[in-house]
């Protein structure tokens, strides 16, 4: 972790090392010489004679120099080796108006306490309930809402409660798990009888409300994107204005924030400028409503506010996208320095233009998807060899943004072009395309893979021949899919982490009493495995050794049917690799890069791809 001097930007700063057994996820300020910070520490375990790989994380609270700042607080009825565990426990608010106290809660019993960081006593102030949990803290700091999960006549809920002007608790609203409209809080106002609300009820995104808690009664819409879900609410955290609301965060092709304030809204737009953020154009169809817009995005990158100082002078940037990893910037005194680069060794390579696209699917959806083509200056103008990369999930997304993994300018380096479909199913762009999978895995979900591809031919982006799907976690599942499916679009398939049957999703989300009605009835379709005769294309699969969320037998299993029927398959497991991102080492990343590099070059298709 590095913290800098914001008085002497010109000298380097001060590295704070992790412990050797563990590492930094996570840092943030919670005063302005208290930091609140997040370790991962790699432990080993035995489960059913298999070892498995798990990570535990911990919170402390250091200052500047990286020292742990002494706490006394000892959460009720844990041992020392337990609270050596939980550290402070999980950050409830950082307490702004206090110079020297935060809210953190108990992971085990949920009771919540005020820390005091300089003289290290806790004090509890809300005892934990089996019946609620998600704390919420109002401007002041104190709990003002709270989720109760509960049944009524069988039918799972999540109940929002919240604590009136004059102390009184009452449930408000609920939602049920199998209508799938979550109502929450989206933020606290200066007036303590009106909070912010999030629903989707009625519309395809959510929007936010002002609630009249006293009248139980949701307002007009505070703010509400014609194509996109709204998220949040953004404050002041400044004495003068305390609170007043300077914008509204939403979801569109990236994190995106609306800013209400003047002053920030200026800040916002001078600082693209001068960072040299350019638009592009892309034409756009609301799926609920059939309006057609034309949408500006950063045109290979654009710049996020991440944070500033009270007066709204001073600003932290991150500029990213799709074509550009990561870069932070601090402006101050109308002086722009650059703080550090991610991947700065990126700079010279010949990254490919990346950009968001709609495409038709055979029944009408549009489905947005996200376009990264090689340099042309390099391979040409096209058509290009072509990787279809379905994500995880499948409610998950992906954003116009850096991508970590390497998934997609890897590749485009190389000359092919990454298509990244956000299939029906995906969520992030609406209900009516999230509810549009429901059921659909492996037919309308893999239809729309397939008609991304078919798009990209027809676009002379894609050669007709040279086409081939890698996905991972469910995105490897569509990709054993692709390999069943007998349509000749793929030469051949990657498979990373992928299910071969459905019944590993179902299993998991039935043994959850709340995803066994909000999640479990929407995963149904078809099981690669039992159509493991209709492979027709080579496969390659890899997995992580320590795998608990797809266990390596899933591709082990696939593997051994595909060779008894003497089909080309190949396999690889990698050593101390879990299922997500942050757990995965370097050579674990440098291993999938290279080894789908590989089979695309010799085994994909009559002469590789």
């Amino acid at each position: 972790m590095a913290v800098w001097n914001a008085d002497d930007l010109r000298s380097a700063p001060h590295i704070v090392g992790s412990d050797p057994r563990s590492e930094i996820i996570g840092a943030q300020f919670i005063k302005n010489d208290r930091l609140f910070v997040t370790t991962q520490q790699l432990t080993d375990f035995s489960m059913g004679g298999s070892a498995e790989r798990s990570y535990r994380t911990r919170t402390q609270v250091l200052d500047l120099e990286g020292n742990p700042v002494r706490i006394g607080l000892k959460f009720d009825g844990l041992t020392d080796e337990q609270q050596q565990f939980v550290g402070v426990g999980g950050l409830v608010s950082s307490l702004p108006q206090d110079p020297q106290s935060i809210l953190v809660r108990d992971p085990m019993r949920g009771d919540t306490y005020s820390l005091n960081l300089y003289t290290g006593r806790g004090e509890r102030k809300e005892r934990g309930s089996d019946r609620f949990s998600s704390p919420q803290a109002d401007l002041n700091g104190e709990i003002r809402a709270r989720q109760q999960f509960d049944f009524d006549n069988g039918a799972a809920y999540i109940a929002q409660w919240i604590k009136a002007p004059n102390g009184e608790w009452a449930e408000h609203f609920r939602w049920y798990a199998r209508d799938r409209k979550p109502i929450s809080i989206a933020g606290f106002s200066n007036d303590p009888n009106i909070i912010f609300v999030s629903n989707v009820e009625g519309r395809d995104h959510d929007a936010i409300y002002e609630y009249d808690i006293t009248q139980r009664k949701l307002g007009e819409a505070a703010f509400a994107h014609p194509y996109f879900s709204a998220s949040g609410v953004v404050r002041s955290r400044a004495p003068q204005d305390f609170g007043e609301v300077l914008g509204f965060s939403y979801n569109a092709e990236r994190g995106r924030i609306y800013w209400a304030d003047p002053q920030m809204e200026s800040a916002f737009k001078q600082i693209r400028t001068a960072l040299g953020v350019r638009d592009a154009q892309v034409d756009w169809k609301d799926n609920a409503t059939g309006q057609t817009a034309s949408l500006n995005v950063g045109d290979g990158a654009d710049i996020d506010i991440v944070s500033y100082s009270e007066d709204r002078t001073k600003f932290i940037i991150r500029k990213a996208g799709g074509s550009l990893s990561p870069e932070y910037y601090v402006l101050q005194d109308g002086r722009m320095v650059l703080l550090g680069r991610a991947n700065p060794e990126l700079r010279e390579a010949k990254l490919g233009p990346v950009s968001l696209i709609q495409y038709e699917a055979r029944d009408g959806l549009m489905i947005p998807a996200i376009l990264t083509k090689p340099d042309p200056a390099v391979f040409g103008p096209g058509p290009y060899p072509t990787i279809i990369t379905p994500h995880g999930g499948p409610w998950a997304r992906d954003e116009l943004d850096w991508d970590p993994t390497g998934w997609t300018q890897y590749f485009a380096t190389r000359g092919y072009a990454v298509l990244q479909p956000q299939f029906r199913g995906s969520e992030g762009w609406g209900q009516m395309l999230w509810r549009a999978g429901d059921g659909e895995w492996g037919r309308k979900m893999q239809d729309d893979n397939d008609d991304g591809a078919r798009y990209l031919i027809a676009q002379g982006v894609a050669a007709p021949d040279r086409i081939a799907m890698h996905g991972y976690s469910y995105g490897g599942y569509a990709s054993m899919m692709a390999a069943v499916r007998a349509n000749g679009l793929y030469q051949c398939a990657i498979a990373g982490a992928g299910p071969a049957t459905i019944d590993l999703f179902k299993k998991g989300t039935y043994n959850s009493r709340f995803l066994r009605e909000f999640q479990h009835p929407t995963a149904n379709g078809e099981d690669p495995l039992r159509r493991i005769s209709e492979v027709s294309i080579p496969i390659y699969l890899y997995t992580g050794d320590r795998d608990t969320r797809v266990i390596p037998a899933e591709s082990r299993t696939f593997a051994a049917a595909l060779e008894r029927l003497g089909k080309p398959v190949q396999l690889r497991i990698l050593p101390n690799m879990e299922h997500t991102m942050n757990t995965w080492t370097p050579e674990n990343t440098e291993a999938i890069l290279t080894s789908i590099e590989e089979f695309l070059k010799t085994s994909c298709g009559p002469d590789g791809l």
